[in-house]
């Protein structure tokens, strides 16, 4: 299952999937209108309606020929137009969000009509004959490659308007954002509760337990892992599986990818793991909530950085950072310890609310240093995250990231009236985040 979902993923990042079956909508569309046409009574609707189906042999082709040229120049063009809006996107943000414009519906749509409208064009054409070869016009078909022509146009405005918007900051950061609060609804649904569901010390191995290690056999970074599957194998083998690698994370080829506590791997058993493991050339949001992360905190590096300087995208990333760990502060994030019938069976390395805080802040804190704007942004997004968590250990988490704020602040900014604002901040979220009563 978990390939399937790999698979639609990647069918639904591609540019040429959608329009692929546009152009297969728009043949077939052609080629059932033909049939229509060949059992109607064309005579009569030329008689009664001869403004809508009264074009002959001649005047049909030029019709078609005519749109079928524009829809193919315009296709051109707004390949050209998709193409530049990627390459700035990419050198203005960062090359991680162009997945997010290869996987925009509304683009994939919009260049699947025009060249839909073409194929379909020449699809009609084709069945067009003159007087010396027994006269066919079909009418009908003829008429919607014309009202074809006006969706065609209006595509064109649309997609003017849709890169134009699509290019701007916040439309990009948000729709990562988006995607990413999706993913954590969908990779911990539960709420949290009482408690974390953190580690059970007393079905954790043995320090001194001996591990065999079974390698990886591609080269790259892993995009999912079929957990039940994992689970079935140590169960019929009867040992521990410890996983040396989690989702987001890369691996080499022949590095350990997971350890098992007793018996010896032979090449089966490594060829079923690497069958649970789905390993690509770039991450993707599967079962990787990290990643989206990852993309808003690229662009908000790259924002910090000196040839930029765009103080103001920083914030909206901290913005939406905060968003979505709102979000995941009151979900459950399942224990690494999988068992099966009171058994012990996988050690999962999977994400952790800790982690997924320091991979939203840390490098926007170490690249913000002296950007009063930019830490004052985090230390609200921390406010806004601790009041959803009553979590000892998570609250901790906070609160060690609001001093990591306080400790830069002192550094890097020389105005002390601008590190007392920062400080005082700090000191109401420390006296928020010690009111914690929740065990971790």
């Amino acid at each position: 299952m978990h390939r399937l979902r790999s698979i639609l993923d990647s069918l639904h990042s591609s540019l040429w999937f959608v329009p692929a079956l546009m152009i297969v909508g728009a043949a077939a569309l052609a080629l059932g209108l033909g049939e229509i046409d060949a059992n109607l009574d064309r005579a009569r609707l030329q008689e009664r309606w001869p403004w809508l189906f009264g074009a002959g042999a001649a005047g049909a082709r030029g019709t078609l020929a005519a749109i079928a040229g524009s829809m193919i120049t315009i296709a051109g063009v707004a390949f050209s137009i998709t193409i530049v809006a990627l390459t700035l996107a990419s050198s203005q943000y960062t090359s991680r969000i162009l997945r997010n414009f290869m996987r925009d519906r509304a683009n994939q749509s919009v260049l699947g009509a025009f060249v839909g409208i073409f194929i379909y064009c020449l699809v009609v054409l084709r069945t067009i004959r003159g007087g010396d070869e027994g006269a066919f016009v079909p009418p009908l078909a003829v008429l919607v490659a014309v009202l074809l022509a006006f969706v065609g146009i209006a595509c064109l405005i649309f997609f003017i308007h849709h890169i134009a918007s699509g290019i701007q900051a916040e439309t990009i950061i948000k729709a990562a954002a988006d995607e990413t609060i999706d993913a954590v609804n969908r990779l911990f649904p539960q709420e949290m509760g009482e408690a974390a569901g953190g580690p059970v010390a007393s079905v954790a191995p043995a320090a001194d337990q001996r591990w065999q290690e079974v390698p990886a056999q591609l080269t790259g970074f892993i995009q999912g892992v079929d957990g039940d599957a994992l689970l079935r194998a140590a169960a019929e083998m009867q040992t521990i599986i410890r996983m040396e690698r989690g989702v987001g994370e890369f691996v080499v080829e022949g590095a350990p990818l997971i350890s098992i506590a007793s018996g010896v791997p032979d090449e089966d058993f490594a060829a079923r793991i690497d069958a649970i493991y789905t390993i690509g050339h770039q991450r993707t949001m599967v079962q990787d909530a990290g990643f989206g992360i990852r993309q808003i905190v690229d662009v908000a590096l790259k924002a910090l950085s000196p040839g930029i300087n765009d103080t103001t995208t920083a914030v909206v990333c901290v913005n939406y950072l905060s968003a979505i760990l709102a979000r995941l502060a009151a979900r459950r994030i399942e224990s690494p310890y999988r068992i099966d019938k009171s058994e012990l069976r996988v050690i999962a390395r999977g994400p952790t609310f800790d982690g997924m805080l320091a991979e939203a802040f840390d490098q926007i804190r170490q690249n913000g240093p002296g950007n009063i704007a930019v830490l004052l942004a985090v230390l609200t997004a921390l406010e806004v995250i601790a009041d959803r968590t009553q979590n000892a250990q998570r609250r901790a988490a906070l609160r060690h990231q609001a001093g990591l704020i306080g400790e830069t602040a002192r550094r890097s900014i020389p105005e002390p009236r601008d590190v007392r604002s920062v400080e005082e901040v700090v000191k109401r979220l420390d006296r928020k985040l010690a009111d914690a009563h929740t065990p971790g």
